[in-house]
């Protein structure tokens, strides 16, 4: 008879997001891990897999977490209130870093996806999907009035991936809020 598990794995998986998103990859050890979730090795490696497979769950956890970060860009009615927001979140969230965490996804692409393929192909779907949500709220503000007809909507989509990505790194390693406000007032700019 199997045993039942004596800890919740969804608690433990959330634990170790945040441990992953503070320390990155490579600096959490697997001691790290044991002491953070409170369970031992073996529970981590027959609930999880390895340190590569939690960090790829816990990755997976983040993205879920931010699910609904775009739902407002497809809300019926003006579009560009949402994307203004959308950007000004971004500032806003990337200068109130304390903790210099940054984006879990960021810091993934950074740390990992230069030399791991899976990792690469996760987080190019994860900008994949980010573009597209931009680029078609963008063609509906365009088709409603909002945006220029001379813009390109997946153009400017792919502007505000890069601009806001970028966003998230500043945020993580200066402390000068007024950069990322300049920085996303500029960026709304080239939509009006």
């Amino acid at each position: 008879m199997a045993r039942t598990k004596e800890f919740d794995p969804d608690a433990v998986l959330q634990r170790a997001m945040e441990l992953f998103w503070q320390k990155g990859y490579e600096a959490t050890s697997m001691a790290d891990l044991v002491e953070r979730l409170g369970i031992g090795r073996a529970s981590i490696y027959a609930t999880f897999g390895g340190k590569r497979e939690l960090y790829l769950k816990a990755y997976d956890r983040y993205l879920e977490n931010s699910a609904d970060f775009f739902g407002p860009l497809s809300q019926p009615g003006p579009v560009l209130p949402a994307v203004r927001a959308l950007v000004e979140r971004y500032a806003r969230e990337a200068a109130q870093d304390t903790l210099q965490r940054g984006c879990f996804v960021v810091n993934t692409a950074v740390e990992l996806a230069p030399h791991d393929r899976t990792v690469a192909q996760r987080i190019e779907a994860n900008w994949n999907f980010f573009e597209a949500a931009l680029t078609s709220a963008l063609t509906r503000a365009q088709a409603q009035g909002e945006l220029a007809a001379e813009k390109d909507p997946r153009a400017l989509a792919r502007f505000l991936l890069t601009l806001l990505q970028g966003m998230r790194v500043i945020g993580k390693s200066s402390h000068d809020p007024a950069r990322l406000r300049d920085t996303a007032e500029q960026a709304l700019s080239l939509l009006c």
